[in-house]
């Protein structure tokens, strides 16, 4: 699995390092930006998981590596949104100062507002990809991130704050806040890599639970997590009054519900065999993962 992870992480920072060097900034101050925060590390969770997706379907990933990083770019972009005072008010992320500390809440906006279009530029100029396909998935991808998605996640957040609010409305708004971009992630690689109904149900089937587990896991990380490993202070879901996983039940019934969500996801990659190994053990790691 660390073989895998690092010759995908490998391929995706290069690429973006290629992508990004294509490009002429008309203010130096707005790529700096950009670049902090798009170059500042991080697991690059959702490109692997797009490239793995098209593996599993039996495609080679490795050859979406450039749309891989569209997905990596908006998530960036949600990130440095995210941190803003008028968010989540956060001054680390990555174990670095947050964007907004280091260029000002004004050339943050414009560096998430930068990176979020030029994601889509990225996927339209990938020349090797049939243009109804390269369609198709914009419109995935898109829908995840928009009103239906990540940011209609992010604003029912906001409104959840300093108010108590029910298991099911809580999982509705992290199903669109965090898993709507695995999800739109697992889907884009199973589309390239021309999934049919079946398969593409079974990793849909996977990247929800992915996405259910992964936020359980965080929610307990904000709980009992290391500041260090983590990249960012301890306790912000307390500190903002949101109402977590761990807050609506406990910390021991919050990792069952994880647990049950891992065999789930583990369950639904059944049918592409030993060619989604690296899915399989992705989200059985989420129970000890530290960061």
């Amino acid at each position: 699995m660390n073989e895998y992870m690092q010759h995908k992480v490998s391929l995706i920072n290069e690429a973006l390092s290629h992508l990004y060097s294509e490009k002429t900034a008309l203010n130096a101050v707005l790529a700096d930006s950009m670049n902090y925060s798009l170059k500042a590390g991080g697991k690059r969770l959702r490109p692997v998981m797009l490239m793995a997706a098209a593996d599993a379907v039996g495609a080679n990933g490795d050859k979406y590596v450039r749309i891989a990083c569209a997905m990596e770019m908006i998530h960036t972009y949600s990130l440095i949104h995210d941190d803003l005072p008028a968010m989540d008010n956060d001054d680390y992320r990555r174990g670095k100062l947050t964007n907004h500390k280091v260029y000002g809440d004004a050339m943050a906006v414009l560096a998430g507002d930068a990176l979020l279009t030029m994601a889509f530029e990225v996927i339209a100029s990938e020349h090797a990809v049939d243009p109804s396909v390269l369609l198709r998935i914009s419109l995935e991808i898109s829908r995840a991130a928009g009103p239906e998605g990540m940011v209609g996640g992010q604003a029912l957040d906001l409104s959840a704050e300093n108010r108590h609010i029910e298991l099911d409305e809580l999982r509705k708004l992290h199903s669109a806040k965090t898993g709507a971009l695995f999800r739109a992630a697992i889907r884009t690689g199973g589309i390239l890599a021309k999934a049919d109904q079946n398969e593409l149900a079974s990793l849909t089937r996977y990247a929800d639970e992915f996405g259910l587990a992964f936020q359980i896991t965080d929610d307990i990380l904000d709980v009992i997590g290391d500041d260090e490993k983590i990249g960012k202070p301890v306790g912000s879901d307390e500190k903002n009054h949101k109402s977590t996983y761990v807050s609506l039940l406990s910390l021991s019934e919050a990792r069952k519900m994880a647990e049950k969500s891992i065999a789930n996801a583990v369950e639904a990659l059944e049918p592409f065999g030993s060619k989604a190994e690296f899915l399989r053990g992705l989200v059985k790691k989420l129970l000890d993962r530290q960061n």
